[in-house]
């Protein structure tokens, strides 16, 4: 009833005497309405104290704790074309078995005997690097053999030059002793030309005095022919000396530059032989990567290239394939604020998709259908969805997670953190403040530990 006028009629007015006011007023059940009204307040008061479990929620997938357990597509390193398919669509394959055959796009490759010739011309160079090995031994020998042949005709030579040096020592001598006795001639002619001027002596014996020192003159003269004689073949020893050493040197330079010419070539075939043995390993790798195989054990998803004839690029994707074994992981997503809130081994609740859950966030131990994990990884850049991504493992001291959960869906994840009274964390939304910053024992210990 609005108050527009000032006369207040409730006071000139009894209603007391009413049947409705009889009705309305003086009731023990609105008395009752009170208390249970004001027991209400308490337990609520009560319940504002009660503990809470601070959580950080986040969204993401299921996937396999290691990566190689990850389903992946099998590429081809070689460009080719589709020739036959040895599986279908959702077949169990082991490792090795054996999926697509394929066949060469590049004219290079076309060959079908490519291997063996390739074969054929390593031996042949290799045959070509013996041959030229053996050349090499070969002129080794005539090196050697060179050498030797030149010491000998050195040592014949030095012979002859000693003997001309002796030669001069003998011709010197006797030209000495030609001179000492042209002295001696002179002196017995001039005597015997006194004596016969005096008398003494006859013309007969200057006459042969006379024909002794011509014939004496006559002989110095042949002694010293002889002695330049001898030194000319001195001289000839030497020349010839100088002429083997240089006959020689030129002998072993030419069997060098051969050899050294040799052994280029010898290099040369073995430096072929190893790429043709490269390429020969090559094709041969090449030849066994015309049958795509499973690299691991599990089931085709898809076939990415279908058909018979279809040519791809090398490292084009041809299937995917989900491996049959692994162990199955959570990867999650938080926010940056919530990220320092995070460490390794932090207890998580999982919810997967699909599978019925009732969740209070507060109370993890009283929700139902809810799994527990633990974080295993915290990456450490920030993904391109603004988020930072968290892989979680089953807890094993946990309930195991169900069988029927498949790689790929989704899941929503709950971290827990500190317990806190009901009334600060209704504070806290209110305020939008983050949850409050924490270290578990198990983290400090690992710090601490690090920093030791």
């Amino acid at each position: 009833m609005l108050n527009i006028s000032h006369e207040n009629l409730d006071k000139k007015v009894d209603i007391s005497g009413y049947s409705a006011s009889k009705m309305v007023f003086g009731k023990k059940h609105y008395k009752y309405l009170n208390r249970f009204l004001a027991i209400f307040a308490i337990i609520l008061i009560l319940i504002l104290f009660l503990p809470w479990t601070q959580t950080i929620s986040g969204s993401g997938y299921v996937t396999t704790l290691t990566p190689d357990q990850r389903p992946q597509t099998i590429q081809s390193p070689i460009p080719g074309r589709v020739e036959k398919w040895y599986v279908r669509e959702g077949d169990f394959v082991k490792k090795g078995d054996t999926i697509l055959f394929i066949s060469e796009v590049k004219n290079e490759y076309f060959d079908p005997n490519l291997v063996a010739r390739t074969g054929e011309q390593v031996e042949a160079k290799e045959r070509s690097v013996t041959s030229y090995t053996n050349k090499v031994s070969a002129l080794g020998n005539q090196i050697d053999a060179i050498y030797r042949e030149r010491g000998l005709k050195l040592d014949q030579a030095e012979n002859k030059r000693i003997q001309a040096v002796l030669k001069i020592k003998s011709d010197s001598i006797d030209f000495e002793a030609s001179k000492t006795n042209l002295s001696i001639a002179e002196r017995q002619y001039e005597r015997t030309l006194q004596l016969q001027q005096e008398g003494l002596k006859a013309i007969t014996d200057t006459e042969e005095k006379r024909l002794k020192l011509q014939e004496t003159q006559a002989k110095i003269i042949s002694q010293e022919n002889k002695l330049l004689s001898s030194k000319n073949e001195l001289i000839n020893a030497k020349i010839e000396l100088n002429r083997i050493l240089a006959e020689y040197a030129d002998k072993v330079s030419k069997a060098q530059s051969d050899r050294s010419t040799a052994e280029s070539n010898q290099y040369d075939s073995q430096a072929a032989v190893s790429k043709l043995q490269n390429d020969y390993s090559n094709y041969s790798i090449r030849n066994s990567m015309y049958y795509i195989k499973a690299p691991q054990a599990g089931y085709i998803n898809s076939a990415i290239i279908g058909g018979l004839g279809e040519s791809f690029k090398e490292g084009q994707e041809l299937l995917s394939i989900t491996p049959s074994k692994y162990d199955l992981a959570v990867e999650t997503y938080v926010r940056p604020i919530d990220l320092p809130l995070m460490h390794i081994g932090e207890k998580v609740r999982i919810m997967f998709d699909g599978w019925p859950s009732i969740v209070f966030s507060g109370w993890p131990n009283n929700s139902f259908g809810t799994y527990g994990a633990k974080v295993v990884a915290i990456e450490r850049f920030i993904s391109p969805n603004g988020k930072f991504r968290i892989l979680l493992a089953p807890d094993p001291t946990e309930e195991r997670w169900p069988d029927l959960i498949s790689l790929g869906s989704g899941a929503r994840t709950l971290a827990l953190l500190e317990d806190v009274p009901i009334w600060y964390e209704l504070w806290r939304q209110l305020n939008g403040f983050p949850p409050n910053y924490y270290t578990p024992a198990s983290a400090s210990n690992t710090e601490k530990n690090a920093t030791k």
